[in-house]
């Protein structure tokens, strides 16, 4: 085994991949951070761009957009770089990387909450929607979720801040180890309340939707006679349908991360090393755009007008994308 610094005693050693299966990590690990970053980047610019998806629900899911591109943007490449070398940026890089990993991390889990009272207000107080939830009152509650991110990961984070390197063992690795109680406490602000807030929700949602649903098919005469009503109900309930199927793919993705903390031992992340538990992580940020591909017809129409760069036209941003 090769040292990271072979002149230097306390030098961590290299990873060892045989030459076969670091070429194929590096090939589907590069693809997944370019799909990462090319699917929500045509998120990010579908919903920016075009007027009448500015709505409050599309600012929510504008700010998951940027979660999942800093993740494919920032933290795989970073992660796909030093799957056969060392850490030679220091520690307080290191430590830097892993602030923005979990900052990035909670506001992604923010917005998995907000996105489900969103949907909750909509579903269930459809007549007061327009009234309770604006673009202003959403983009308020988008600035408070990453700030409070911030602020939160910081605490958390603050004797990494105080000692850099703390948990660094040997020269070249760059690793932080979370403290049992740091990981208890991180598991039920981050995962436990998140998700059981957004699973009772959806609950209600769904109770709430099929209801809808029977009350529509038992009086077909009348939602014939508003067809503009019985639209935006089914558009309603499709959105709750699939922002859920968003939420039990980040359950999925992210339960592995937690298994530590719930076995009552420390978290070690290790950026020299290509956890299965991070990638899982991280790799919802790539499944998410993919879910509003297959499930949203405004999403697939906005990917064809900017890829045939309509979009620089001029009057494109009143482009009627959506259904009424």
């Amino acid at each position: 085994t090769e040292l990271c610094v072979p002149q230097l005693n306390s030098s961590c050693r290299k990873p060892t991949h045989s030459r076969s299966s670091v070429m194929l990590i590096y090939v589907l690990l590069s693809s997944i951070s370019l799909i990462t970053v090319a699917l929500n980047l045509l998120v990010i610019i579908s919903i920016s761009h075009f007027r009448q998806l500015h709505t409050p629900t599309n600012l929510l899911l504008l700010s998951l957009a940027v979660s999942d591109l800093l993740v494919g943007l920032l933290l795989m490449p970073v992660e796909i770089i030093y799957i056969e070398a060392c850490w030679f940026l220091g520690d307080i890089l290191c430590t830097l990387y892993y602030i923005i990993d979990y900052i990035i991390t909670s506001a992604s889990v923010a917005n998995m909450v907000l996105i489900a009272l969103d949907r909750y207000v909509a579903i269930c107080d459809p007549l007061l929607y327009p009234t309770k939830v604006t673009k202003s009152t959403a983009q308020v509650c988008v600035s408070l979720c990453w700030i409070c991110s911030v602020f939160y990961r910081l605490l958390l984070l603050h004797d990494h801040l105080v000692k850099p390197g703390a948990s660094v063992s040997c020269f070249g690795e760059c690793v932080v180890v979370i403290s049992n109680v740091a990981g208890t406490i991180d598991m039920i602000f981050t995962f436990i309340m998140p998700i059981t807030v957004i699973i009772c929700l959806y609950s209600k949602v769904f109770v709430v939707a099929l209801s809808q649903a029977r009350m529509l098919r038992s009086q077909i005469t009348a939602a014939a006679a508003k067809p503009g009503l019985v639209g935006v109900r089914r558009n309603e309930m499709k959105a709750a349908r699939t922002l859920g199927i968003v939420v039990v793919v980040f359950l999925i993705c992210f339960c592995p991360y937690f298994f530590p903390a719930l076995e009552g031992t420390d978290t070690a992340v290790n950026a020299s090393s290509a956890a299965f538990e991070i990638w899982l992580a991280h790799f919802n940020s790539c499944l998410n755009p993919v879910i509003y591909a297959f499930f949203y017809p405004w999403f697939r129409k906005s990917i064809k007008l900017i890829v045939s760069l309509q979009i620089l036209k001029p009057g494109s941003s009143d482009i009627k994308i959506m259904k009424h």
